[in-house]
């Protein structure tokens, strides 16, 4: 379970880059069409380090959360003198361009870095890109047991993918959150149809299908052990390193959270293990034992170390690479774009959108995994995050200085700085107001907020 610092370290380092990145856009273009640009900073707030090079102090400031570059003359109200190198003195299309370079740095930022990974070292695990099958088990207290969904099942329509894989699934589940979806199934050949609750009471950043309880199956073969924890009830019990479980109570299971949702029903009761060992078939009966399970929860286990499930590892040539990343981006531009849609029509409630605190316990969590994958695929998602973002048209924001810019380009006059400066004022009132909604929301979903919830 990663700690605070390792969370909050790999937050700052992950945002420090993504905005350097988006900064250097602005700065690159800026000087590209001659604007003289005052301040490069890391930060907000009091300077704390720097040094100056030409007209620019290149500095780090005390709150790390963002960054800016000051263009003389840029600031609505801002005493300007005509000179040539004042922001407000280039042609509006120059302008444009320098606000729209923060956000495409974003972009190629996400391009380069999907592209290095499926160049190098992309693991892939096979289920994901399979039919989206479950496993034997599923929890009949969940969502999806709820609904009537059986072990065994495929998920033939989720919402509204149509016979999905179980990438799409888990993508579909994020989206819908807080909302019931149409669910139809193939069971032994006869379509059955269903609806299920997708819901995250607690608001957890961890919230994905298996948490609905729904469980995939993984791989053909049976879970295999390769690893037993000294003093926990299957090394007690004489499992060894090698085993492979064939069934739990005559249950066929190919996944460990199934195997681990199986022992919680059980709750704490002895199971029959069905073992394959060296070619002989073996019975095992275990007692589970209420345990931590290495990230901070309790629950049933018997204290194994599974093998992994099947995986490949992918590198591409450079234009398939491309190729890949460009999908890849488009794909989860598209999610995000989803996702502020059903924000401003109020299919999606704003609690589950997260802030610092958020991304700092994913980043954590992502640094925390094995390989470089997990922490470049979130830093290529934080980045188009921050890329859309940044052109949403709001004052202030990228796009919002853009749409003012295209107004002016189309009334062919510059609007009032007065009526300029009232605009900018309430949206950074807005903008803080809501900065402010977002990380009480990140605080109210810390563990120690939500035991003091009824």
């Amino acid at each position: 379970m990663p700690s605070f610092s390792t969370d909050l370290i790999s937050m700052l380092v992950v945002l420090g880059i993504m905005v350097l990145v988006h900064e250097t856009g602005h700065f690159l273009v800026a000087k590209f069409f001659g604007v003289r640009v005052e301040v490069f900073s890391i930060g907000f707030g009091k300077r704390l380090v720097g040094f100056k090079r030409g007209d620019t102090d290149y500095r780090i400031s005390l709150l790390p959360l963002g960054g800016y570059v000051k263009m003389s003359g840029e600031n609505p109200g801002e005493v300007t003198s005509g000179d040539p190198a004042e922001f407000t003195s280039k042609p509006r299309w120059q302008r444009i361009l320098i606000g729209l370079a923060g956000p495409a740095a974003n972009f190629l930022l996400a391009f380069v870095l999907i592209t290095g990974l499926y160049m190098m070292h992309n693991e892939v695990f096979t289920y994901l890109s399979q039919p989206a099958v479950l496993d034997g088990f599923i929890p009949p207290d969940s969502p999806a047991g709820r609904a009537g969904i059986q072990g065994g099942d495929r998920i033939v329509r989720y919402d509204s993918d149509q016979n999905p894989t179980w990438e799409q699934v888990d993508i579909r589940t994020a989206l819908d959150m807080n909302s019931t979806i149409p669910v139809v199934l193939d069971r032994g050949g006869a379509q059955v149809s269903t609806t299920l609750s997708i819901q995250n009471p607690t608001q957890s950043q961890e919230f994905d299908a298996e948490t609905l309880g729904l469980l995939p199956k993984v791989q053909d073969e049976p879970l295999s052990v390769e690893e037993l924890e000294h003093g926990m009830p299957a090394e007690r019990a004489g499992l060894k390193a090698g085993d492979k479980i064939l069934a739990v109570d005559g249950q066929r299971l190919h996944y460990v959270r199934s195997f681990l949702a199986y022992l919680q029903v059980k709750a704490g009761h002895p199971v029959s293990l069905t073992v394959l060992r060296a070619g002989q078939t073996l019975s095992l009966t275990i007692q589970p034992a209420l345990a931590d399970d290495g990230t901070g929860h309790r629950g049933y286990r018997l204290g194994f170390q599974p093998g992994r499930p099947p995986f490949h590892v992918e590198q591409l040539p450079l234009a398939a690479a491309v190729k890949t990343s460009v999908k890849f981006n488009i794909r989860n531009s598209g999610y995000i774009l989803e996702v502020l849609h059903k924000l401003f029509t109020r299919q999606t409630a704003v609690q589950n959108l997260s802030g610092p605190v958020g991304i700092a316990q994913q980043t954590g969590l992502a640094i925390s995994m094995p390989g470089w994958q997990p922490i470049i695929d979130l830093m290529a998602l934080i980045s188009l995050n921050l890329g859309i973002f940044n052109l949403l048209p709001v004052p202030i924001l990228d796009g919002g200085m853009i749409l003012l810019l295209l107004i002016e380009g189309t009334i062919r006059r510059d609007i009032n700085q007065e009526v300029k400066e009232r605009i900018y004022q309430v949206a950074f009132v807005v903008l803080i107001l809501f900065a402010v909604f977002v990380m009480f929301n990140d605080f109210s979903k810390l563990p120690i907020f939500s035991k003091l919830k009824p």
